[in-house]
């Protein structure tokens, strides 16, 4: 039996996403046995996130400078702006380094059962920089569930009247997917954005 503090240690990495206790005991087990490498490194990466992190007032992203490393990147296209439920959708995004404007975080989406309304979103923020010129176009990258679609719709009718182009990540087939194992919702979705064959 551990002591109450590796117990505790144990308990809070098995709270993240992707870690269930077993694998939160192997990662503690490899941190003690590197306490004086691995585990004092990690210590000082979550101090400094922990004193450094703020919320970009441009964007929504999270970072430790203000505003954040995308908004503040003089190579980024400002007149394209993709918009995203939350920040792991830009991060994602960003990662596959296809798109190389700049990105607005909604903090969530749209959801009458959760009692999430557009007051609750950064929407009014995405029209003022709408509003305020320079953007070209807004690329709505909702994730592809009812809630995410139901934001993108009620976004495209405000924007309505801008002089912006507004377009939808696509969405249907995967790339290597089989037809017998995909849902209804990702045939229906590729059945309705299909295009002639050149």
């Amino acid at each position: 039996m551990a002591s109450q503090e590796i117990e505790t240690l144990t308990a809070q990495l098995a709270r993240l996403p992707g870690l269930g206790p077993r694998s939160a005991r192997r990662a503690v087990l490899w941190l003690l046995k590197r306490r004086d490498t691995a585990l004092s490194a990690l210590v000082e990466a979550l101090d400094a996130v922990r004193e450094g992190l703020v919320e970009c007032e441009t964007c929504g992203n999270v970072d430790t400078s203000q505003p954040c490393g995308i908004c503040a990147d003089p190579r980024r296209d400002a007149r394209s702006l993709c918009v995203v439920e939350e920040v792991a959708d830009l991060w994602a995004l960003d990662r596959s380094r296809l798109f190389a404007g700049r990105y607005h975080v909604l903090g969530g989406r749209l959801s009458a059962l959760d009692g999430v309304g557009p007051e609750d979103l950064s929407i009014a923020a995405l029209l003022g920089r709408v509003a305020a010129g320079g953007i070209d176009e807004v690329v709505l990258a909702m994730n592809a569930t009812l809630e995410g679609q139901t934001t993108a719709h009620y976004i495209a009718e405000r924007l309505e009247g801008s002089p912006v182009r507004v377009t939808q990540l696509a969405h249907g087939l995967p790339v290597g997917g089989e037809l017998d194992y995909l849902d209804e919702g990702t045939l229906a979705q590729a059945l309705r954005a299909r295009r002639p064959v050149s």
